[in-house]
């Protein structure tokens, strides 16, 4: 079964890039999003990102566990981000902060919003992280990428944004919370 996957996965492979592009004066999907995030960093605004909370879901762990988890990290992150012209937010960042064994987790990544706007200087927000993280106790501080929803509540400059990192059998079922401050 394994054997037949790998030939699957060359010969799509293979068509794909034996395939005359769709639109060949169009640039392509790489060079569109590498102008898109050399955008972002270039002309987007300064933020400054602080977590604070990881919240380990009370059904998933047990009390014992819960005591030796850290649940208010140490962590700070830099990033570049802006409203787009339909009002929706895109972000470029990098954190560092304590995972829950209280040992450094470093992430940088790509994140993207889409506003509910209730009341003068507020937003409500909702959409999606994509991201490289490493943490020692997977692959031993070797790169991974992940995908997450990413959720927010903001007022003017300052957001409070969360993202739920699902699990089971003792990993993942957290609630990971931090503050993301506009600096321009």
């Amino acid at each position: 079964m394994q054997s037949a996957s790998r030939w699957i996965a060359i010969l799509l492979s293979a068509a794909a890039l034996a395939a005359p592009p769709a639109f060949a004066d169009a640039p392509g999907w790489w060079q569109r999003t590498r102008e898109h995030l050399g955008d972002l960093w270039q002309t987007g605004s300064g933020d400054l990102y602080v977590p604070f909370r990881t919240h380990h879901l009370r059904s998933a762990y047990s009390q014992e566990q819960i005591d030796h988890y850290q649940e208010a990290p140490f962590g700070l992150g830099y990033g570049r981000s802006k409203f787009d012209s339909d009002g929706d937010w895109r972000g470029l960042y990098a954190m560092v902060y304590q995972d829950s064994h209280f040992k450094p987790n470093y992430a940088a990544g790509y994140a993207y919003q889409t506003f509910w706007r209730p009341a003068r200087d507020w937003r409500i927000g909702g959409g999606a992280t994509v991201f490289l993280m490493t943490r020692p106790d997977i692959l031993h501080y070797k790169p991974f990428p992940v995908v997450l929803p990413i959720g927010s509540v903001a007022y003017r400059n300052f957001a409070i944004e969360a993202t739920y990192v699902p699990g089971a059998g003792g990993a993942g079922n957290v609630l990971f919370v931090w503050g993301r401050f506009h600096l321009d």
